[in-house]
């Protein structure tokens, strides 16, 4: 985590000479995050290098959040050419370490975090590229691509694809007025901030899509638990003022970006370990597939269901991935 070597010229250009830069964290991508300080004063630098990361569409992102009054950080600076963004800090106070201690406040915490997805669901959608069938199939292809390899499986891939494609259909067919996806909406992305707005984070890869995958993300979170009890509360919460055949497709819609975003996340976390060397994602594949065996349930992902029964048994899901040799 040392700041790339552009940074200190950089951080000069914008106005913050001297200050000291600590590092904060990186994520599953290339970007790393750097915390500036300089007096009473304190931002956070982004370095997503080129050719691995571009910050434009985070950038572009954030200026529209802001500008339909979400809380997202405020651009401070940028040199792209070095895929540096100076940006507002929001502080240290993230919502899943603070339900971590203080369980008590779940339920509300997680209203507020529907409310959000309820508004920016009222607003256009930002000029970003659509949740079309050719990136749910890529998305969805990281699981025969990388998860299978890792478990020595040779999967029907014809099939699969198939598959794939009869239970999106629907899906695809109702996102003719679409909103802004997030994506990565879940409560390590999420800043409880002093004026008790939800600050966020992680936006760059937004798409024009189904309202129900944000709801999908942010209720089957990839790296907290979340209750069936609670995931029930807040789906019905948002469906509030739905019709009961609304709701109805809303929630079959619902399981199958739930299949979906699952389905993508095993083969992301199996890539992140098999290429990357980062094993410590492994960890959250049994919560995956308990998420997409859930999806897997409803009866409009019946042909979905077959094909992971048939391909991929229950004794494969519970094998432990084994690390690549040197």
């Amino acid at each position: 985590m040392t700041p790339p070597a552009a940074a200190r010229t950089f951080l000069n250009e914008q106005g913050w000479a001297g200050a000291e830069i600590l590092p904060v964290a990186g994520d599953a991508s290339f970007r790393r995050y750097f915390r500036v300080i300089a007096g009473d004063r304190k931002a956070i630098l982004m370095d997503a290098p080129p050719p691995h990361e571009d910050p434009r569409p985070f950038i572009a992102i954030a200026r529209h959040l802001k500008a339909q009054n979400f809380a997202a950080p405020e651009i401070m600076g940028e040199d792209l050419d070095q895929g540096l963004v100076l940006l507002e800090d929001f502080g240290d106070h993230r919502m899943r370490e603070h339900l971590d201690h203080h369980p008590e406040d779940e339920k509300a915490i997680y209203l507020r975090t529907i409310d959000v997805i309820k508004a920016l669901h009222k607003k256009p959608a930002a000029d970003v590229p659509p949740y079309d069938w050719s990136e749910y199939l890529r998305e969805v292809n990281l699981l025969p691509d990388w998860y299978c390899p890792a478990q020595s499986l040779h999967v029907d891939r014809d099939g699969f694809v198939d598959r794939w494609q009869a239970v999106l259909a629907p899906v695809l067919a109702s996102q003719t007025s679409p909103v802004t996806v997030l994506r990565d909406y879940h409560a390590e992305n999420i800043m409880l901030l002093d004026d008790d707005r939800l600050g966020l984070l992680d936006f760059q890869d937004a798409l024009a899509g189904h309202a129900a995958y944000d709801l999908v993300s942010m209720l089957q979170d990839a790296r907290r638990d979340v209750s069936d009890d609670l995931e029930e509360a807040m789906l019905q919460y948002y469906l509030e003022g739905h019709s009961s055949e609304q709701a109805a497709q809303f929630r079959s819609h619902y399981a199958i970006l739930g299949a979906q975003r699952n389905t993508k996340i095993i083969g992301i976390f199996t890539r992140l370990h098999v290429r990357d060397g980062k094993a410590r994602y492994l960890d959250f594949l049994p919560r995956m597939w308990r998420l997409l065996e859930k999806d897997l349930a409803h009866p409009d992902l019946a042909p979905l269901k077959d094909w992971f029964d048939h391909n991929i048994p229950d004794a494969i899901r519970s094998k432990p991935i084994v690390a690549p040799q040197a």
